[in-house]
């Protein structure tokens, strides 16, 4: 009985095939394509057939055409498969679609079809359009490097902000302390974690100190307080210590976080001026109060920064940019537009005062400069008149990629403190005149 089973069409068969393949004839010359393949190439089947491979896909500059060849000529040579890595290869659009390139990223492989004889009659190319996969890649790889760059330009601010940072656990233990804390007390992080920190404190602080931690952990509100702690020295020093909490969507505490200020001089100065005179109290006071602003910090560093109880402002490149500007480094300036402009051009004053060169040394050199009660003359606006204003201050350089790239400002406004300390001053040598 004759069979029914109809002849194969085997053009029309490779043509349907599910992939895109591309039929060369030994000396590259394009035979046959799958329709797949035209779909992917931007060209129709009659725009290539019958020319050779580069010439029907031309190799633009930054094609990697090379590795096409090379492969095609492996194959040849030694009538064996050949899997090319992933490639860059550009193809021409149509003039409807705009012209020029469009980029395109491939993975290939090359296969020998032999004839009877053993003799090689066509090169098939299997080809797949990894683009997406590959962009995707990149741009996965382009954030997580933005992400390891935030993450240790995060981690410099930490560990080279001039006051102590500290964070603990949902509980209250403690479970990291920043370099200048560890200075401070001349303790390892390992005897600093959990609750080894409070062997420094003032025995008769430590009561009252644990009570007001432990019920500020219970009910997950910001906590304030000022405590004596000792310092590597030996001797006790006051500290004003702000800590917040970090809560989650579902409210719950994930962890705290905290900064202590050394405030003994102030704390010191403050009371010699009211055993000085009495009448100078509400003075004394304000000039105090300037000392206990610590500002909170919520979720992130950024937070820490804008809201320290000092002057704190990030400045990048050679010209002194401003990157960074907190509130209370603003309030300086409250009629001036900051960020985003150099020192020279948004305080012209400060340039001229001196300012603008010792920033360019710490530029220059890396090194930290420390300023004490250095006098700022402030131009008032819309005016000839200046206001005197005494900063203690770092300039300290940070750097990007083993790279300085900028100077971290980190400064206090002790006007009040210096303008105090002079009437203390005048005070006494009226006694002595009159004695």
């Amino acid at each position: 009985m004759a069979s029914s089973v109809s002849p194969i069409n085997y053009q029309s068969l490779f043509r349907s095939l599910p992939d895109n393949y591309l039929l060369l004839l030994p000396d590259g010359t394009i035979a046959d394509n799958s329709d797949n393949h035209v779909k992917v190439s931007l060209k129709s089947r009659a725009e290539v057939v019958g020319k050779p491979f580069f010439e029907a896909f031309p190799a633009a500059d930054q094609n990697e055409y090379q590795v096409i060849a090379n492969s095609h000529e492996h194959v040849r040579q030694h009538l064996e498969p050949h899997t090319m890595p992933l490639i860059r290869y550009d193809l021409e659009r149509p003039a409807a679609l705009g012209g020029g390139f469009e980029e395109r990223y491939w993975q290939a492989t090359h296969y020998p079809l032999l004839d009877e004889q053993g003799q090689l009659q066509y090169i098939l190319q299997r080809t797949q359009d990894v683009t997406e996969q590959h962009q995707a890649a990149l741009r996965a790889e382009a954030v997580a490097l933005e992400l390891e760059e935030a993450r240790n330009r995060s981690q410099f601010i930490l560990e080279s902000l001039p006051i102590m940072v500290w964070t603990t656990l949902p509980d209250g233990r403690a479970d990291y302390s920043n370099p200048r804390y560890l200075q401070f007390t001349g303790l390892t992080p390992e005897a600093m974690n959990d609750w080894g920190w409070t062997d420094n404190l003032h025995p008769d602080d430590r009561e009252r100190v644990l009570q007001s931690w432990q019920q500020a952990v219970r009910s997950g509100s910001e906590y304030q307080i000022e405590y004596r702690l000792r310092r590597a020295d030996g001797h006790y020093r006051w500290l004003l210590v702000r800590g917040v909490p970090r809560f989650n969507e579902t409210g719950q505490t994930t962890m705290w976080v905290g900064c202590s200020v050394d405030i003994h001089d102030q704390k010191t100065l403050v009371q010699e001026l009211l055993q000085a005179n009495e009448q100078q109290a509400a003075l004394s006071d304000q000039s105090y109060q300037a000392y206990q602003l610590v500002e909170s910090q919520n979720e992130t560093f950024q937070t820490l920064l804008t809201q320290a109880p000092a002057l704190i402002t990030i400045l990048r490149g050679k010209e002194h940019v401003f990157d960074f500007v907190n509130p209370m480094y603003q309030a300086l300036f409250p009629d001036r537009q900051l960020l985003n402009r150099s020192v020279e051009e948004a305080i012209p004053e400060a340039a001229e005062q001196g300012f603008s060169a010792l920033l360019d040394r710490v530029y220059q050199t890396g090194e930290t400069f420390f300023g004490k009660e250095i006098l700022l003359k402030v131009q008032r606006p819309n005016t000839n008149e200046t206001d005197d204003i005494y900063l203690d201050f770092t300039y300290q350089a940070f750097k990007e990629g083993g790279q300085i790239v900028g100077v971290f400002v980190f400064a206090f406004d002790v006007t009040e403190v210096v303008t105090a300390r002079k009437k203390l001053e005048n005070f006494h040598e009226g006694l002595n005149d009159a004695s």
